[in-house]
């Protein structure tokens, strides 16, 4: 049974605060890249056989297998593959920036290159399910922004192969290797590089606590996308929202993981006590019913405000990764969120939406990074170089303001790199 507060009664902050445990891995991770590291190829397949329980022959799937898995995909799901990857381009392409010169009187040139890092790698969780949105995320954003070679690495089955909706969506997406590995000794292999294994300059996408701690392990050595925590959903509502729709919003992300957290934020405290009904009939009904009774039981939450406008505080103050504003007017409120990773907008905008098909990504800040981190975008897989030009005479007129701000430092070095030019020519 979920927990009804009042806005009195809680601690905004620790809305989304998980009651599940968890274990500290940081040393098995740091055992795991040492020995990537160290015995690279041989490596891969020890840990893998171990971890994963697959026996395999070879690291790398072949064109061949990419192919076979297309063809063997359902139509439907194709047609849906492609609906999906185009919207998702549309969104995109959007974001994609370019650089930009100033051209001074005075003969100085200033400006900014934006240039797509060399190679990617994108990570996409096995085990209890397989997620082909999240290849179509995560790989469609690098191939926009420009990168060259994208890697993508999955954990196999027990069979050592790849479910084929992985591989068609990675076809679908463009994507240039893959590789079937899975957990902290891929995330090793993509930062490293083995005899197989190509480094990459970034590394994105989601996994389990062993593939979040080697993120957080290999950061420096390469880039990192953000450290995801488990899903999140929260929902503000007037009393004109349809209780069973809430409930259904709500289980979309319980059913994720037992550590997921769903809250509902309402002014209708009639409306609290229907939702709370209607997730007590709904959840017996659901596959993964028992993730989903876990998540609902230790992390959900309904809170009664008394106005919309406390709602939107307290959702300001959690920065949900999904927000939906299931309110009359949604254009209204949305100048006014300022923290949240994906915000979903109206009574007919479920989150799912944003899973599979609108076009933004999925791939969002947990935990109340919103507050100052994005969703993954074109921009995670760029960098700027700025650049400088002077004249002769350009440079004689900054020299000495140069030479002193650099005395003032204790410099004088510095100094005297910006007048000695000026000295040699006399």
């Amino acid at each position: 049974m979920i927990k009804i507060y009042g806005i009195n009664e809680i601690k905004s902050g620790e809305v989304f605060k998980r009651s599940t445990p968890t274990n500290d891995v940081s040393g098995s991770v740091a055992e795991i890249i040492a020995d990537v590291i160290k015995n690279g190829d041989e490596a891969l397949y020890r840990l893998t056989e171990k971890f994963d329980h697959a026996a395999l022959s070879s690291l790398r799937v072949t064109e061949d297998e990419i192919n076979e898995a297309y063809e063997r995909t359902e139509p439907e799901f194709k047609r849906i593959l492609h609906r999906a990857a185009e919207n998702i381009k549309e969104f995109h392409k959007m974001q994609v920036r370019g650089g930009y010169m100033i051209n001074r009187e005075d003969g100085v040139v200033l400006g900014q290159r934006v240039i797509p890092v060399d190679s990617a790698g994108v990570y996409v969780p096995g085990g209890t399910a397989a997620y082909p949105s999240t290849v179509l995320m995560d790989i469609i954003p690098a191939k926009t922004a420009g990168v060259k070679k994208i890697v993508m690495t999955t954990p196999p089955g027990r069979d050592g192969k790849i479910p084929d909706a992985i591989l068609a969506a990675a076809k679908v997406a463009g994507v240039d290797v893959i590789f079937r590995i899975g957990g902290a000794q891929a995330i090793a292999a993509l930062a490293y590089g083995t005899e197989s294994v190509p480094k990459v300059d970034k590394i994105v996408g989601p996994g389990n606590a062993y593939v979040a701690e080697a993120k957080r392990q290999v950061f420096g050595r390469v880039s990192i996308d953000m450290i995801a925590g488990p899903s999140e959903i929260l929902i503000i509502s007037d009393g004109n929202s349809n209780p069973v729709v809430l409930a259904a919003d709500m289980l979309s992300q319980a059913e994720h993981d037992r550590s997921a957290s769903a809250v509902l934020i309402t002014t209708s405290k009639a409306l609290a006590e229907k939702v709370n009904e209607q997730l007590e009939i709904q959840i017996p009904k659901l596959e993964r019913a028992e993730i989903a009774r876990a998540s609902i039981d230790n992390n959900g939450k309904i809170i009664i405000t008394d106005s919309i406008d406390s709602a939107i505080d307290v959702s300001n103050e959690i920065a949900p990764e999904h927000l939906e504003l299931c309110v009359d007017d949604p254009f209204e409120i949305l100048p006014r969120i300022r923290h949240a990773g994906s915000v979903f907008m109206g009574r007919y905008c479920p989150e799912p939406l944003g899973d599979y098909m609108a076009g933004p990504n999925h791939t969002l800040p947990t935990s109340g990074t919103a507050k100052f981190s994005s969703p993954l975008s074109t921009a995670d897989f760029v960098k700027t170089m700025q650049y400088s030009y002077f004249t002769k005479e350009a440079l004689t007129r900054y020299k000495d303001d140069v030479a002193y701000f650099a005395k003032k430092e204790g410099l004088t070095a510095h100094a005297e790199s910006a007048v000695i030019r000026d000295e040699i020519n006399e």
